[in-house]
């Protein structure tokens, strides 16, 4: 565990060594903002949507998704305009389940470096 922290409302959140919360349960929209403010994105309406289904994912598999699961499953929930590589990288810097899972305040996929 690393020492870094993020301030919210004046409360210490704890992340670990890949900048992920350490305790799921300090998740919020504002931790969320202010994750996505470090790796210099603004969320949009776009970026709110595929947070929430990667938060779907979890709670249903128990388990972040990595990249071709992330991509399969907006597409199943989405259609094939928003679930394809092209769109998710352009929303999330190039590294979708990585970040996409970091600012839905879930744990790093397993298999992403």
């Amino acid at each position: 565990m690393s020492d870094e922290k993020l301030v919210i409302d004046g409360r210490e959140i704890a992340l670990d060594q890949d900048a992920c919360l350490c305790c799921l349960d300090d998740w919020s929209p504002q931790v969320a903002q202010a994750l996505a403010k470090r790796e210099g994105i603004e969320l949009t309406e776009a970026h709110w949507e595929i947070l929430s289904l990667v938060q779907q994912f979890y709670t249903e598999f128990q388990l972040s998704p990595a990249n071709r699961a992330l991509v399969k499953y907006v597409a199943l929930s989405l259609g094939k305009d928003k679930g394809n590589s092209l769109y998710l990288n352009g929303l999330f810097n190039g590294m979708p389940a990585k970040l996409a899972a970091r600012l839905a305040g879930l744990p790093k996929p397993a298999n992403c470096f």
